[in-house]
């Protein structure tokens, strides 16, 4: 799979293009953490597990910067502890 997610910094949000539709995370960098507001995927890819893909994107993103993730977003936090993810705090 070649699949990369695009951090839009301009926007700050991290993003998924699949096939023209675009699968995004809106977030805030802080010091040491990445903080996910909100995850969406449009109508035709919810289900497809796409938006879970593009997770497992910003956790190798916050890997790689050597950050927590804090999802405040009710999908990007379950999908952590469902994938067995560490769920930072905010402080």
């Amino acid at each position: 799979m070649n699949e990369r997610i695009h951090d839009n910094i301009d926007a700050n949000r991290f993003e998924l293009d699949l096939g023209g539709q675009i699968v995004f995370a809106n977030y805030r960098r802080e010091p040491s953490s990445i903080v996910i507001f909100h995850v969406e995927a449009p109508v035709p890819l919810r289900g497809t597990g796409a938006a879970g893909r593009l997770m497992e994107g910003i956790v190798a993103q916050a890997k790689a910067e050597h950050r927590e993730l804090v999802p405040l977003c009710s999908y990007a936090s379950a999908w952590m502890r469902r994938h067995g993810q560490p769920v930072g705090l905010s402080g």
